[in-house]
């Protein structure tokens, strides 16, 4: 763990956009960084907007690992980037809150996965429906090849002001509670919404002791193709471990 702050710190840009915007983003954090995130498909509610590189990311983070000798994780939404990802030889991945959402997706992703020694790493659902996300975690939990984390990326209300997503801090209590030998990564990226306050709701998160932080991060955060709002700068970045005294 960086810096022995006994805290996973995982950062990387929200999507790849090039092979460029990718390593100029990874050659600034990948020291402060336990492991990398990458968003090689987005799944977006608009078929308009951008939806990542695809493959030919997989190619840029297999020369990523060499190159910064650092691990990767990408989101996996369907069977087929799970394939196409394992023959570049990645071998962490994340389902997305809107993937737990669907029991089908989750049960073939986890049979394909059950004899293969990967970390998967399970987002909360987007909705606050707290059996589809221990649904989803038993279907890996079968697997015991598999090493599991989860991922509090807060849910979507129609009500919600001030965040992206209600943190739900109950519901992190819940899951706490039914799964305490499994780590949990806090994401104050999709909770946010704005990187003004990502600070005060990792820090926030830190006291109610989650196991590490998953930060989006872009080398030009305002020109970012998605999430800009809440991506931060890798100097913002080492500026909020600092802050939060991860560094």
């Amino acid at each position: 763990m960086v810096k022995n702050n006994n805290k996973i710190i995982i950062a990387g840009p929200c999507a790849i956009e090039s092979k460029k915007q990718f390593n100029d983003t990874i050659e600034n954090i990948y020291h402060e960084t336990d492991i990398i995130r990458c968003g090689a498909w987005k799944a977006r509610t608009s078929p308009y907007s951008f939806a990542g590189r695809g493959e030919n990311s997989l190619k840029w983070i297999q020369n990523v690992q060499k190159k910064f000798n650092v691990r990767c994780a990408i989101e996996i939404g369907t069977l087929n980037h799970l394939n196409l990802a394992l023959e570049y030889n990645i071998n962490t991945f994340w389902i997305g809150a809107r993937t737990t959402c669907n029991p089908f997706t989750v049960e073939e992703i986890s049979k394909k996965l059950k004899n293969k020694n990967v970390e998967i790493w399970i987002k909360n659902p987007i909705f606050p429906d707290i059996k589809l996300w221990i649904g989803a975690i038993e279907r890996f939990k079968k697997n015991k090849k598999n090493t599991i984390k989860l991922i509090h990326r807060g849910f979507f209300l129609e009500n919600s002001k001030k965040y992206r997503n209600q943190p739900r801090w109950d519901l992190l209590k819940i899951i706490r509670q039914e799964y305490p030998e499994i780590p949990i990564i806090h994401d104050p990226s999709h909770i946010a919404g704005n990187r003004e306050l990502i600070y005060p709701i990792c820090k926030k998160a830190l006291e109610k002791k989650v196991d590490g932080l998953m930060i989006e991060v872009h080398n030009e955060p305002d020109n970012a193709l998605s999430d800009s709002k809440q991506q931060l700068s890798p100097i913002q970045f080492k500026q909020l471990l600092i802050s939060l005294g991860l560094k």
